[in-house]
């Protein structure tokens, strides 16, 4: 299963009950993969931070979870609003994990630049092409 943070965060706060958010917690415990991506855009609030340690409490050794962040975790405490809080959830999720550093442009940043590069004479000829294609 995919979602972003901020995503899984809403859903979770925005149960209107405990029964909702029970079956809630329930579809992404069931899962065999549970990624994460864009851990640390969004801070969260006390309740989305605590929501998200139960769901990692919940998976910790029984599913596994993958996580994209551009934030290091020495920042995640605030992230999490709670300090306390962040060194619980790491210390779960960093186990059994394989940690990752990529370093270097983004892959989409780098076809962006590429694209930057084309010669002006270059851009203009595929404009043109893009609107002979384009249909009316």
């Amino acid at each position: 299963m995919f979602t972003t943070l901020a995503h899984l965060a809403t859903d979770l706060v925005s149960a209107p009950h405990p029964a909702a958010l029970k079956g809630r917690m329930r579809r992404y415990l069931a899962a065999q993969v549970l990624i994460i991506d864009e851990v640390g855009y969004t801070k969260l609030s006390e309740e989305q931070a605590n929501l998200l340690f139960a769901l990692v409490r919940d998976r910790y050794e029984v599913g596994s979870i993958i996580l994209t962040s551009n934030t290091s975790f020495a920042e995640w405490g605030a992230l999490l609003g709670n300090e306390v809080l962040a060194t619980a959830l790491l210390d779960r999720l960093l186990h059994h994990a394989e940690a990752i550093s990529i370093q270097g442009r983004s892959y989409r940043m780098k076809n962006r630049q590429t694209t930057s590069k084309t010669k002006p004479e270059e851009r203009s000829k595929r404009g043109k092409e893009d609107e002979q294609q384009q249909p009316e």
